[in-house]
């Protein structure tokens, strides 16, 4: 990483402060990954279907539509660093309430521990982009939020091989099997907050890409609903986190329908080293080509990729359709921090709300896993349409940037 893209006009590194911003990605991406593994549990633990199992994704991402606007509030009344710590707060708390709900057969107590748990979350994410885009120039802020990213990629492989590893790998009935992965993740969120308690950081102004910046003087006033790409980003992001949350959700069930030697197990271990590796490695190198490639164009190269592979994936071809799924993953890695960048770009004074929402999108999540359900309870293929409408809408969504003005 070039230090020039974390480094203040005056010369000061935003180093540490960046590290421990990259944390959070790490945290909530495991916390999301775990989701996907409890979908396929929940199916068979408490004899749900699989319109019923995308439950848990709609207790945790309605909660980002709750919670987007109070959370934007935190950030502006607190700042960024009370802010997030705030949050970790009642992303620890989410946590360690599945242990009470272990001992109860029953999915409810535990879908109300997702909903803190993602309370918590969006509360973190809604400062943590901005602040990863504001740690340095302004030219930087998609490179930045992309390497930052990377770290909920990796969060995203080890959530699903915690997992797997503690719920599939524990014995029928072993209902505390669901409460050891979040009593893990629980005490590092724990740790992570002390750092942000204790260790000095920044708080960058919202008019500036870095403290030494000033706001742009073409930088909209009035309501920011006249920014036309605001409006536009709200609806990728919406729609980019439902097809993601529902291709990650059913990722085993497609597998294993797909193959039908593949057990749960092995199917959460092709989902953490072989979808989130991908997953990573696309995060690793996207914050890396776009010094050279234009955002916008990236995201919609990637988004009419991602639909290629879709359509493959509905064909149920065999290894090529496994091979599509894998893909998609890797093209998905770029989508929702680019969509984030340029959703917020030009904003000024308006980013923090912006924020809030563009993370009120991240709703998509509750809804797509729920139709994906529906549409694919005998074949699970056919719910894949869902996904490949969203990413022919994010490839416009891409393209749409070179000529987009506030109005």
């Amino acid at each position: 990483m070039k230090k020039s893209i974390i480094r203040a006009a005056s010369g000061k590194s935003y180093l540490v402060p960046f590290i421990l911003v990259s944390l959070l990605y790490l945290l909530w991406g495991c916390a999301h990954g775990l989701l996907d593994v409890l979908n396929k549990h929940f199916q068979g633990a408490f004899e749900m279907s699989k319109a019923q199992s995308g439950f848990i994704q709609f207790s945790t991402y309605i909660a980002y539509f709750i919670m987007a606007l109070p959370a934007g509030g935190i950030m502006r009344r607190f700042g960024y660093k009370k802010g997030i710590v705030a949050g970790l707060l009642v992303f620890s708390i989410g946590s360690f309430a599945f242990i009470p709900a272990a001992f109860v057969h029953t999915p409810l107590p535990f879908l109300a521990a997702l909903f803190v748990i993602a309370c918590g979350l969006c509360i973190i994410e809604t400062g943590a982009h901005p602040y990863a885009t504001s740690l340095g120039p302004a030219d930087g802020a998609a490179q930045r939020i992309n390497i930052a990213a990377a770290f909920n990629g990796l969060g995203w492989i080890v959530g699903p091989l915690i997992g797997g590893m503690l719920i599939f790998g524990a014995r029928e009935g072993d209902n505390m099997a669901l409460a050891k992965p979040y009593i893990v993740v629980g005490g590092a969120v724990l740790l992570v907050t002390l750092f942000f308690i204790f260790v000095k950081m920044p708080e960058i102004a919202s008019g500036a890409a870095d403290d030494d910046t000033p706001a742009p003087a073409d930088e909209p006033s009035g309501s920011i609903w006249r920014h036309r790409n605001l409006v536009l980003a709200i609806i990728a992001q919406f729609l980019y986190v439902g097809a993601q949350t529902g291709i990650f959700s059913f990722f085993i069930n497609y597998v294993t329908e797909l193959d039908h030697t593949i057990s749960n197990l092995q199917a959460s271990r092709l989902l953490g080293f072989g979808g989130m590796g991908l997953f990573l490695i696309g995060r690793l190198g996207s914050g890396f080509i776009m010094n050279r490639v234009e955002p916008a164009r990236f995201l919609a190269c990637f988004a009419g990729l991602a639909a290629v592979c879709m359509a493959l994936v509905i064909l149920s071809a065999g290894k090529v359709s496994l091979y599509a799924l894998y893909a998609s993953f890797f093209f998905m890695s770029t989508m929702f921090p680019t969509i984030f960048a340029l959703g917020v770009r030009g904003l000024g004074a308006h980013t923090k709300k912006a924020s809030s929402y563009i993370v009120m999108g991240v709703a998509g999540g509750a809804v797509m896993p729920i139709l994906m359900g529906l549409a694919g309870e005998k074949n699970m293929a056919l719910g894949f349409m869902l996904p490949l409408a969203a990413f022919i809408y994010i490839t416009y969504f891409g393209f749409s940037q070179r000529n987009t003005r506030s109005r």
